[in-house]
C-alpha cells in the first residue's frame, strides 16, 4: 500500500494527477502563444506536475531508471518555474525562464506519455516494441521539434500585463 492505496489505486491516482497536469499545461502554453496568463490553470499544472513527480518517486524501485532521471528534472525546472513566477514576478529576464522551464517541465511529462503509449497502446506497442525502435525515436523527435518551436513562440509572445 502506498498512501494508504492499493496499488492500482495509487496508479490510477498517479495517471489522474497526470492528465490533469496534462491539460492545464497545453493551456498554459496556448495561453503563453496568446500572451494571457491563465493562473487558476497554472497553478493546476504546476501543483499537479509536482505531484506527478513525486508520487511516481513512490512505485517500487527497479533500479535507477530514465523515469527516475525525468522525474528528477520535472522538479528542478518545476522549482525554477515556481520561483521565477512565483517568487520574482516574470520580472525582467525571468519571463524567459518561466517561460522555457513551464515549457521544459510540459514536455517530459508529453515524453512519458509518449513512452507509456508505445508501453501500453498494443497499436503502438507493434509499431516500436522497444524505446530503441526507430519508430519510438521518430515519435519522441517529433515531440521534441514541436515542443522547441512551442517554446520559442512562447518566448517571443508571451508579455503578461
Amino acid at each position: 500500500m502506498i498512501l494508504g492505496l492499493n496499488m492500482m489505486q495509487f496508479l490510477y491516482f498517479h495517471v489522474f494527477l497526470s492528465v490533469i497536469g496534462l491539460g492545464a499545461g497545453v493551456f498554459v502554453v496556448i495561453g503563453f502563444v496568446s500572451s494571457k496568463n491563465f493562473s487558476i490553470l497554472t497553478t493546476t499544472f504546476l501543483i499537479t506536475t509536482v505531484l506527478t513527480s513525486v508520487t511516481g518517486f513512490l512505485f517500487p524501485w527497479h533500479g535507477f531508471s530514465p523515469g527516475i532521471v525525468i522525474g528528477i528534472l520535472s522538479l528542478i525546472v518545476l522549482a525554477v518555474a515556481m520561483f521565477a513566477l512565483y517568487g520574482k514576478k516574470l520580472a525582467g529576464e525571468w519571463r524567459v525562464v518561466y517561460v522555457l522551464s513551464a515549457c521544459v517541465a510540459l514536455y517530459f511529462n508529453f515524453f512519458v506519455l509518449v513512452a507509456q503509449a508505445f508501453n501500453k497502446v498494443s497499436l503502438l506497442h507493434s509499431i516500436a516494441p522497444s524505446q530503441k525502435s526507430p519508430g519510438f525515436a521518430v515519435t519522441q523527435l517529433f515531440v521534441l521539434v514541436l515542443f522547441i518551436l512551442l517554446a520559442a513562440r512562447s518566448v517571443k509572445r508571451f508579455h503578461p500585463v
